[in-house]
């Protein structure tokens, strides 16, 4: 086996883990760095909106043109005044899309591009999408995204409690935003098909989170009728529980996704591809990053806020500093928990202290 599979195995049984816990001060400023870089690009640079929500008109050819596409697209863009988007079809032909025109100037650009194009006029297909329909696109998508928002968070917070809804919500902005700021940075055009990419990758982002934070439910009962770990090192448990589990997850949505966005959409120039794939594969790497360092993390720092928990810890640090200075394990008194199946905050690489082998979740 090799070493990254040796690794991968060790993490599943639970031998070795990461403290991304206690990290979260750095994941945090990753994070917080990323958006605002996002954010930057979306107010300097602006997001490049499609057809559908801009309105336009759709040129489309069945016959071969006598020019290349970048010529075709220099031509629209001179007949226009602004910029067209050329796309070479099966068939030979081209698809030409350019933004914010109307009928009359339409008719004009159709006559331009028969005459350079070397294409009669009645072979040339004017398909115009007003901007009024662009907007009520707009304005279901966003409608459509502030209810799945809120039903996120009664679900969460019925199924489990209201800061881990917090967190997931926090999380899933935070996903959102690196997506939209990517679009931004690249330049890559809006279109229903990213929407649709962005809604999916909530669903994906959402499910990671989930899966944690179901671990971290069931690690936390009686929580406070132990003295061996404290909320963020059960936090800490549930996540390199996990985490093989959500790596593996992650990489076999990306293939097919990167398989889209880079051969599909780059090697073969299916440029249409582009609009969901780059969603997606953007959407899904912020996702199953927020899942483990942000969302479980900021539970972790709104649980420990608690009375409750600020006692335990308390509790937890004065007895180990008490076994400590015996020269004593703080775990060697006392009835044995449960649930002590593996040592919080262990490194990688080093094996945990018990030497047990935790049964499979």
């Amino acid at each position: 086996m090799s070493r990254l599979g040796n690794l991968g195995a060790r993490l599943y049984r639970g031998e070795v883990g990461y403290d991304f816990i206690r990290n979260r001060k750095i994941w945090y400023g990753i994070s917080i760095l990323i958006t605002i870089t996002a954010i930057i690009g979306v107010a300097v640079g602006g997001l490049r909106m499609g057809i559908e929500f801009k309105g336009g008109a759709v040129f489309t050819t069945d016959t071969k043109a006598q020019i290349s596409t970048a010529q075709a697209t220099d031509v629209a863009t001179e007949a226009s005044g602004h910029m067209a988007i050329v796309q070479e079809l099966g068939n030979g032909g081209l698809r030409i899309q350019i933004t914010e025109v109307d009928t009359a100037k339409a008719n004009e650009i159709k006559e331009t591009l028969s005459d350079e194009l070397g294409i009669p006029a009645n072979d040339i297909n004017a398909d115009l999408v007003g901007p009024s329909w662009g907007e009520q696109i707009a304005n279901k998508a966003w409608t459509g995204l502030g209810v799945f928002m809120i039903l996120v968070v009664i679900y969460l917070a019925i199924a489990f409690e209201w800061r881990m809804a917090v967190a997931a919500l926090i999380a899933l902005i935070h996903d959102i935003t690196i997506t939209v700021g990517v679009y931004a940075l690249v330049g890559f055009e809006v279109t229903p098909g990213t929407v649709i990419g962005l809604l999916t990758i909530l669903g994906y982002s959402l499910y990671d989170t989930v899966v944690v934070f179901d671990s971290l439910k069931e690690g936390q009962k009686d929580i406070t009728k132990q003295t061996r770990f404290t909320y963020s090192e059960i936090a800490n448990r549930s996540i390199n529980s996990t985490l093989v589990r959500s790596i593996n997850t992650t990489v076999v949505a990306l293939l097919p996704v990167a398989g889209l966005l880079f051969i599909g959409g780059g090697v073969f120039g299916a440029g249409m591809l582009n609009d969901i794939s780059l969603s997606l594969f953007v959407g899904l790497a912020a996702g199953a990053y927020s899942s483990i360092f942000i969302a479980t993390p900021l539970v972790a720092d709104l649980k420990e806020r608690e009375p409750q928990m600020k006692a335990l810890k308390k509790r937890i640090l004065a007895k180990r500093a008490a076994a400590a200075a015996k020269g004593e394990s703080p775990d060697d008194d006392g009835p044995e928990d449960p649930r002590d199946t593996e040592t919080a905050g262990t490194t990688i690489g080093r094996p945990r202290s018990h030497g047990r082998t935790p049964g499979k979740r």
